[in-house]
Parts: C-alpha cells; sequence; structure tokens
C-alpha cells in the first residue's frame, strides 16, 4: 500500500508518497510525471509519522536552513541506473550546479563504461520521484540552459534563487516554454 498526503509550500501543494516508512514520492502540483512511479491508487493518510518528518524537513528547507537527505529514508522505485543518478543528485551541495554531462562521466565510471549519455542521465533526472528532497532542480546544461526540471522552469529557477546558486550565466533557452 502506498500512502499519500498533501503539503502546502511556497511553490504550490506538494504531494508526498510513502510506503509507510519511506518516502516514495514528492511531487509538486502538475508536475510531469506526477506518481509515474506508484502501481495502483495512493491511500490519503496524513498520520504517517514519515509524513511528519518530511513535512519538518521541508519547513526548515523552506525556511532556509540546510537539513541533510540522510534525515528521511528514502526508497524511490526506479533500475539500477536511475538510482545511480539519483544517488549523485544527492551529493550535489546547497547552491550548487552541476551538468547531466558531469553526471554522465561519473556514471560511466561508477558502471565501467568508457562513456554515458547525457541525454539518458537527462531522462533519469527528470523522471527523479522525489523532487526537491532529491536535488534534481541543481543539473543545468553544460551551457547554463535551464532544462529539464519536470516541476517547470520557473520553479527550477526559483528553487535555485532560494538557494542562493550562483545564477551567473545560466539562461532559460529560447525555445522553451518556461511555464
Amino acid at each position: 500500500m502506498i500512502y499519500r498526503t498533501d503539503y502546502e509550500s511556497p511553490l504550490g501543494r506538494v504531494t508526498l508518497a510513502s510506503d509507510g516508512e519511506s518516502i516514495v514520492g514528492l511531487w509538486l502540483e502538475g508536475q510531469k510525471y506526477f506518481g509515474d512511479t506508484v502501481n495502483g491508487e495512493m491511500r490519503k493518510d496524513d498520520r504517517l509519522a514519515i509524513f511528519a518528518k518530511a513535512g519538518d524537513w521541508l519547513d526548515r528547507y523552506f525556511r532556509g536552513e540546510k537539513p541533510a537527505i540522510a534525515e528521511i529514508p528514502l526508497a524511490p522505485a526506479g533500475n539500477r541506473f536511475r538510482q545511480e543518478v539519483w544517488k549523485i543528485l544527492c551529493d550535489i551541495p546547497y547552491g550548487e550546479v552541476t551538468t547531466y554531462g558531469a553526471i554522465a562521466r561519473m556514471i560511466a565510471g561508477r558502471l565501467g563504461l568508457e562513456k554515458m549519455s547525457a541525454q539518458a542521465v537527462g531522462g533519469a533526472v527528470g523522471h527523479n520521484p522525489v523532487s526537491i528532497i532529491i536535488f534534481c532542480h541543481r543539473v543545468v546544461g553544460a551551457n547554463g540552459s535551464l532544462t529539464g526540471y519536470s516541476g517547470g522552469i520557473r520553479t527550477k529557477i526559483r528553487l535555485l534563487e532560494h538557494e542562493k546558486a550562483d545564477m551567473t550565466g545560466l539562461f532559460i533557452p529560447k525555445k522553451s516554454t518556461a511555464p
């Protein structure tokens, strides 16, 4: 059984999902791929201890604190490749960004491959089921383009600004539609 609750954030309503022990999903309202890693219906339950813990983590994050990812048990569903990408996302420091290509090089090294596609990494980043807590908003294109955030480019910008990231050299691509 997967349970869900809602959390009101400065970005709007967020849906949290849990297996009862760990967070398996965190999606912004209207987010692309909303709930795609959950099989079946999510049952609403606002009383789970894990939801209180995640809500406290989010409260502190949105107050400008830097809570550690390790404080929240996470269990996002995904294949080995996606899991490896998401582990790397967890290590990106607050207020910093990295590129899809840099993550591809790290993954290639971890998997013993000569090279890895930055596009494949982009797919894994885009399907991250635990937005905000697993830091997919901290990944940008090699040229500084703000692409690939399933919660929308404007939300990605708001999260990076909230973390006081250096936005110099980052831009919205002209062909992008920024919701």
